[in-house]
């Protein structure tokens, strides 16, 4: 039989992994925090937004992550007739880089007494006698009774373990990270036009932008290239501007169990991404920290915590995100009646707002706009 090394091994060192490791080390468990990268977020492509609501879920200051506060949201239709909404509160929403972040947020993990391992890769996941072993290496093996799978989108260990849904669906990306000044520093924006059956976006941050092109239905990519060429010279940048990395987001796609005996999963391993408007930190870092107090509760002998955890982020995320489904499926079929009824309505951006500071979820607004974009056609 194994020893255990830990009480908990977190697999992933990314928003999810690194709020569930502090969760843990600040409760007094002694956890291993795995990275397969030589730092946290070296090399994730992520347009770094996130409701700044996000701060009521840790305890110390998460603004030194912070690149660039976002006062206002400018909604185009392929560059063309704007609608701009001002944000609610003094700090709605806020753009962070990755590498940043996710080192800031595993160096608070380790203050707090975790064990950080870098280019330590997750290899081999399984279970004997009550514990979780994990391999890392050619003849390293790390054993614990509680794991947290939070690897991000390319995670092959969630579903084996039948955690999450099967066949995941996915929506293609194109990140393009460009350094030069910024005329708007406040105004994050998005576009509808440009790219069939999804959305661009752009996002200020210090000393550059963070541009996007995502696709969110039918898995295709969208002709980055063609979009791009329109976009980069509406911003004031050459059309060859920036280092461009393709990627895929794990969208939610229905209530999935995110837990098993003695494991759970989350943030993009679980599938928690926003499948309309692409957001991924919030749930990640929602996710995680839920699921660090889920195993702290399991490891000191409660049975149906780790239950509780799946039906937690079911009612805090997945109710929300099953009407955000649902209006994505009718927007991005139909994107130009969706903006003329949906985006261009007075009240509209202004709710979109809300929802991406975290203020309101899809609930609050779906069946009026389903409805709309229905029946109001033409």
């Amino acid at each position: 039989m194994s020893h255990p090394s830990a009480d908990a091994i977190v697999v992933g060192a990314g928003p999810a992994g690194t709020a569930a490791a502090f969760q843990l080390a600040c409760a007094g468990r002694r956890v291993v925090l795995l990275e397969r990268q030589q730092a946290p977020g070296l090399t994730n492509p992520c347009g770094g937004g996130m409701a700044a609501s996000v701060q009521r879920l840790f305890p110390f200051d998460l603004t030194p992550a912070v690149d660039q506060v976002i006062r206002r949201v400018r909604f185009t239709w392929s560059l063309g007739d704007p609608v701009t909404a001002e944000l609610p509160g003094d700090a709605p929403f806020w753009i962070v880089r990755r590498s940043r972040l996710d080192a800031y947020l595993a160096d608070q993990a380790r203050q707090a007494g975790c064990q950080l391992r870098c280019q330590s890769e997750a290899r081999v996941i399984g279970r004997e006698d009550g514990l979780w072993n994990v391999r890392i290496g050619a003849d390293e093996t790390l054993a614990a009774p509680a794991l947290v799978l939070a690897e991000g989108s390319a995670s092959g260990h969630a579903a084996s373990l039948g955690l999450g849904p099967a066949s995941p669906r996915y929506a293609a990306t194109v990140s393009v990270e460009v350094e030069g000044a910024v005329s708007e520093p406040d105004t994050a924006r998005f576009d509808f036009g440009l790219v069939h059956h999804g959305f661009c976006w752009a996002f200020p941050r210090q000393g550059g932008t963070s541009i996007g092109v995502g696709t969110f239905i039918g898995q295709q990519e969208a002709d980055s290239d063609a979009v791009l060429a329109s976009l980069l010279p509406s911003l004031g940048l050459p059309v060859e501007a920036g280092l461009r990395r393709r990627g895929r987001l794990r969208v939610w796609n229905g209530h999935h169990r995110l837990d098993g005996d003695g494991v759970v999963v989350a943030g993009d391993a679980a599938s928690l991404c926003d499948p309309f408007l692409a957001e991924g930190l919030r749930p990640s870092l929602l996710s995680g920290c839920q699921a660090g107090r889920a195993i702290d509760r399991w490891l000191g002998g409660d049975r149906n915590a780790l239950a509780d955890y799946s039906a937690a982020m079911r009612q805090d995320w997945g109710d929300s995100m099953a009407w955000g489904k649902r209006i994505a499926q009718v927007f991005y079929r139909v994107p130009k009646v969706g903006y003329q009824l949906g985006i261009k309505r007075p009240t509209a951006p202004q709710r979109i707002a809300q929802i991406l500071s975290g203020e309101m979820g899809y609930g609050d607004i779906a069946q009026r706009v389903i409805r709309r974009l229905l029946f109001q056609r033409g």
